[in-house]
C-alpha cells in the first residue's frame, strides 16, 4: 500500500511539476517543490497546488499536449510486488515461577527488530508495543473456551477472556535497526505483526527454560499458573 502510494504521488507531482512550468513560463528544472507550492529558484513567482488543480480545468492554461481531460492532478497506478519484504530481529524474555503456585511473571523482555526504514519510529515503536501486548497475552492468560457438550462458547466477553493488563507487562527494551530494503521505493518492511509473533514463543521458551530443571519440557499456551502448577505437580510424580 504504501509503494503503491509514493508512486501515485510521484506521477501526480511530476504532472504538477509540467503544469507549474507553463504557468510560471520556467524549465521544469528550475522548479524547486517544498510544503505544497512550486517556487522558481532565484526568484518570488510561485503557484501552489491547489492553483494547479483549479488551472488545468482551463485548456488556455495547459501546455501543449495535455488535454483538460487529463490535466487533474490525480493519478492512478499499478504496484506490482516482485520482491517480498520481511522484518528480522531477536527478542529476548526473563520470567520468574512461584513453584508453589504456578504464577508466572514476566519480568523483563527485550525486542531488537529491523524494520528497515522508519518512516515515524515512535509510531512504530507504539506498534511494537501493542504486538507485544497482544503476543504476551496469548503465552500467558488468553484462552477461547467452548462447552464440550453444547459447543457453547464460554469466553464470550472480558468477564471470561483475560486479557493482559498493564500490572501483567514489564517494560519493554525496544531497540529499532534500520536497514533500508531496495525490494520497494520507501525501503520499509512491515512492522504491524511482528510483535506478536515474536512474543508467545519468546515467552514459552523462557518458561520452558526456568521449567526444564524441574522435569517439565513441555507445556500447552495459555501458561496460566493452574497450567503451570499441574506440569510441576506431574513432574514431581
Amino acid at each position: 500500500g504504501g509503494a503503491a502510494l509514493v508512486k501515485a504521488m510521484d506521477a501526480a507531482l511530476a504532472k504538477a511539476r509540467r503544469l507549474a512550468a507553463h504557468l510560471l513560463q520556467a524549465g521544469e528544472h528550475e522548479l524547486d517543490y517544498r510544503q505544497g507550492r512550486f517556487e522558481v529558484i532565484g526568484s518570488d513567482r510561485s503557484v501552489d497546488l491547489a492553483a494547479l488543480a483549479g488551472s488545468a480545468k482551463d485548456a488556455a492554461n495547459l501546455p501543449d499536449g495535455m488535454t483538460p481531460e487529463a490535466a487533474g492532478l490525480g493519478e492512478q497506478v499499478l504496484n506490482i510486488t516482485d520482491l517480498f519484504t520481511f522484518p528480522s530481529g531477536c527478542h529476548v524474555a526473563e520470567v520468574e515461577i512461584d513453584p508453589e503456585t504456578g504464577a508466572t511473571a514476566l519480568v523483563r523482555y527485550t525486542a531488537v527488530d529491523d524494520y528497515g526504514r522508519l518512516i515515524k519510529p515512535l509510531l512504530t515503536e507504539g506498534q511494537v508495543q501493542g504486538g507485544l501486548a497482544q503476543g504476551i497475552g496469548q503465552a500467558l492468560t488468553e484462552h477461547t473456551v467452548y462447552d464440550e457438550r453444547s459447543g457453547q462458547l464460554l469466553s464470550g466477553s472480558l468477564m471470561d477472556y483475560a486479557l493482559p493488563r498493564a500490572d501483567d507487562l514489564p517494560t519493554f527494551d525496544i531497540e529499532l535497526v534500520e536497514r533500508p530494503t531496495s525490494a520497494n521505493p520507501l525501503g520499509v518492511k512491515g512492522s504491524g505483526q511482528a510483535g506478536c509473533i515474536g512474543a508467545p514463543q519468546t515467552v514459552m521458551a523462557a518458561i520452558l527454560d526456568a521449567l526444564r530443571p524441574a522435569g517439565v519440557d513441555w507445556l500447552e499456551m495459555p501458561a496460566t499458573p493452574a497450567r503451570v502448577w499441574d506440569a510441576l505437580q506431574r513432574a514431581r510424580s
